[in-house]
């Protein structure tokens, strides 16, 4: 169906706005990324859902068209973490890397795939870039323990255009949402997912309640999947459909603050060698995500 249509359905404001189902919220993103659209309509659906907002059958359909669409990393023994990171450091430094070299040092193939949406923030490609991983140049099996970074227009061009619509209209758009959703890889993978606010944690659970996803849910920091360094927060393993609390919040003062970077790139870079030499600590709660992590992983492995 032509795309004006479903922006008639979608269009009508927060009150009077219809949903769509699973299967025609397919086949409306997959024309937006096939470039099958004018800049008007494609501005005019970002904006209207941006007002309406996603319903979890509506994402799920966003998913297939992409997952329809993805140059998907072929499959390996072992399931791959995925860490989406596209957020960065505003206020702390971006310990995304971080968690990923911890679980690679721990044996498992690590996927960190991100885009900039905003020029001002410190991304995790260029926490890597200094820490001397550059990104993939095409997409690869990874072996196991290895941490690889792949560039969203890699994993699929019409996907990242969508994000950099937020360069020209200045909000965020459902791409934002579901680049931390989807699963890039042939096999098995268990997505580390986050959310900036509590009322996403319910819509994000149930979108991967459809899709089936194996997933760990938690409020990260500032948006990244990696738990805030100074505060435990709580987490969630979404796997065959079903939800597990696996970590409650950490509650009351904090008796004392973790010693932390700048967001510079280069001094965060400098922070994650220091604590992978063994010369200062993991901070606790993400010692915690990576323990969590690797169980849910094992309980994978062995079908649970």
């Amino acid at each position: 169906m032509a795309i004006g249509n479903y922006i008639k359905e979608i269009g009508r404001g927060k009150d009077g706005a219809r949903s769509l189902t699973r299967e025609q919220a397919a086949d409306l993103f997959g024309q937006v990324l096939d470039g099958a659209v004018t800049d008007l309509e494609l501005g005019a659906f970002c904006l209207a859902m941006r007002i309406k907002g996603e319903t979890a059958q509506e994402m799920a359909g966003f998913l297939d068209a992409t997952e329809a669409r993805l140059n998907r990393l072929p499959a390996t023994q072992q399931p791959t973490v995925v860490l989406p990171s596209y957020n960065g450091a505003r206020k702390l430094p971006v310990l995304t890397p971080l968690l990923g070299l911890l679980l690679a040092r721990a044996g498992v193939p690590v996927l960190i795939h991100g885009a900039a949406t905003e020029s001002a923030r410190v991304t995790s490609a260029q926490v890597l870039a200094a820490l001397g991983i550059a990104a993939l140049p095409a997409v690869r099996a990874l072996a196991p323990g290895e941490l690889a970074c792949a560039p969203t227009e890699l994993l699929c061009p019409g996907l990242k255009r969508l994000l950099d619509v937020r360069r020209v209209v200045g909000l965020r758009n459902s791409a934002h949402s579901l680049v931390k959703l989807m699963n890039p890889c042939a096999g098995r993978a268990l997505i580390v997912s986050s959310y900036t606010h509590p009322e996403y944690a319910q819509s994000m659970a149930q979108t991967f309640a459809l899709t089936r996803a194996n997933a760990l849910l938690l409020r990260g920091t500032e948006g990244e999947s990696v738990a805030d360094a100074r505060r435990t927060p709580r987490m969630e393993l979404l796997a065959g459909g079903e939800v597990r609390v696996l970590q409650e919040a950490q509650v009351g003062a904090l008796a004392q603050l973790p010693e932390l970077p700048g967001v510079d790139a280069a001094e965060t870079a400098a922070y994650i060698r220091a604590v992978l030499a063994g010369e200062l600590p993991v901070p606790n709660p993400i010692a915690i995500q990576v323990q969590h992590i690797l169980q849910a992983l094992q309980d994978l492995s062995d079908g649970h």
